[in-house]
């Protein structure tokens, strides 16, 4: 079961990054790894698989917040004066060009 919950764990870091592979950060997975190799004894396995079970859910999460995030306010990533030109001709205005001093 330990097996079932890493695979689920390595996919969502996998979708997670938007780097290819092998530019992807190395501590996350060797962290993550490390933890399971760590998680041999019975006696805490239960409790193991829960907060991976947590960490999973997590992950997921936040994927799914941060494409809401993209798809509702595609304003968030823009600049200030990027998204008042935006805001601006989404009422059918344009801004008025600025005047620049050393021209």
């Amino acid at each position: 079961m330990v097996a079932h919950v890493y695979r689920k764990v390595v996919r969502e870091i996998a979708k997670a990054t938007v780097k290819p592979r092998l530019a992807r950060n190395k501590d996350v997975a060797s962290n993550f790894r490390a933890l399971f190799a760590q998680s041999g004894r019975p006696e805490d396995a239960q409790l193991f698989q829960h907060d991976m079970q947590n960490a999973l859910t997590f992950m997921q999460s936040q994927r799914e917040y941060k494409a809401l995030l993209e798809r509702y306010n595609p304003l968030i990533d823009l600049t200030a004066e990027e998204r008042i030109e935006a805001t601006a001709r989404r009422v059918g205005l344009n801004m008025p060009k600025t005047h620049a001093p050393d021209s």
